[in-house]
């Protein structure tokens, strides 16, 4: 692969995954989203070895010119960009149909017009809902629990209607809980670690008994450029999972642990789901991950766990990553 788009390039896996390519020799052109500020997202603070070593297209994966312009002459595209907050889309769900339906029509529509040679998609565990079964292969049963989760159903099956009708060359990776320096503080994760770095005790937090599969972003990271190198995982929807389950509860305890930190947690109504729109339940399979891509975590169980909350830790307590964020309000 010559050249490699990077869609979201700007945003937390995005700009983790625009490193590692640029890192591994790839050529990378890192589609960011426009602003007046001409801000890069996280690319502006990237590592020292990657800055000036990839281009940028600041761009809307909305507008279908603009996505075909940013693709010319790329042999393959890595597409994450998304709306993702949960909350945010029981606000506003049209923008989540436009930006992730919409936007990865555009992505595929211009892959078969331009011949482009491979096409790795982002998906989200959030399509399965609550867990009917663990843990979950990328057979289970999909729900559409909020309003972002539905609009990934609906973006992965535009992506997948392309390689079933037309031949793109589709793969669809399905990320579990991602988590790790830069993510927003809208995730669960941030949202423990800037409170106690902040010096609060009484922790704000919505569900605590829901759990999660959580992957450290590198393992992430990993999984998308095996995707990428992949011949068999055309065609083909792949979990990327830890294979290991925790409740919220229990990782603010693991969180507090590290963080030498005695805490309370209580419970704010505004950081609560909707009762049935609350997924209660994730753990999956990385059984097919590791066939089809010789991909496994790391950070897997729970050791791998604490080993990486550990690296996530050391990151947001550095003054400068946590004068970034704002652990005072509720982020949606």
């Amino acid at each position: 692969m010559s050249k490699i788009l990077v869609t979201g390039a700007d945003g937390f896996i995005g700009s983790h995954l625009t490193e590692a390519l640029v890192r591994a020799g790839s050529d990378v052109r890192a589609f960011v989203a426009y602003n007046s500020f001409n801000s890069y997202g996280w690319l502006d603070n990237c590592a020292p070895d990657v800055k000036g070593h990839f281009e940028v297209f600041a761009g809307d994966v909305r507008d279908p010119n603009g996505v075909r312009t940013s693709m010319q002459n790329c042999d393959a595209v890595l597409h994450l960009a998304a709306l993702i907050a949960i909350p945010y889309s029981y606000h506003s769900p049209d923008t989540y149909v436009d930006t992730n339906i919409k936007g990865t029509l555009n992505i595929v529509q211009a892959a078969r017009d331009l011949g482009t040679a491979k096409i790795v998609h982002t998906s989200t565990s959030e399509v399965y809902g609550t867990a009917q079964f663990v843990p979950i292969t990328e057979s289970h049963p999909l729900q559409g629990q909020s309003p972002y989760s539905a609009s990934k159903i609906g973006a992965d099956q535009i992506a997948m209607s392309f390689y079933l009708s037309f031949g793109t060359p589709v793969a669809v990776v399905r990320p579990f809980n991602t988590y790790g320096p830069r993510q927003s503080a809208r995730a669960v994760i941030p949202t423990i670690i800037t409170q106690i770095a902040n010096g609060k005790r009484k922790i704000a937090l919505g569900a605590t008994s829901p759990t999660r599969d959580f992957n450290y972003v590198s393992d992430t990271v990993a999984g998308f450029m095996a995707a990428l190198k992949s011949n068999g995982a055309v065609g083909e929807v792949i979990n990327l999972a830890s294979n290991f389950e925790i409740s919220i509860g229990d990782t603010a305890a693991t969180i507090a642990d590290l963080m030498e930190a005695e805490i309370e947690i209580t419970t704010e109504v505004q950081r609560l789901r909707p009762e049935k729109s609350e997924v209660e339940r994730l753990w999956g399979s990385n059984s097919k991950a590791s066939e089809l891509l010789g991909w496994q975590p790391k950070y897997g169980d729970l050791d791998g766990l604490r080993r990486g909350l550990g690296e996530t830790i050391a990151w947001f307590t550095n003054p400068s990553n946590l004068s970034r964020y704002k652990s005072d309000i509720y982020n949606i």
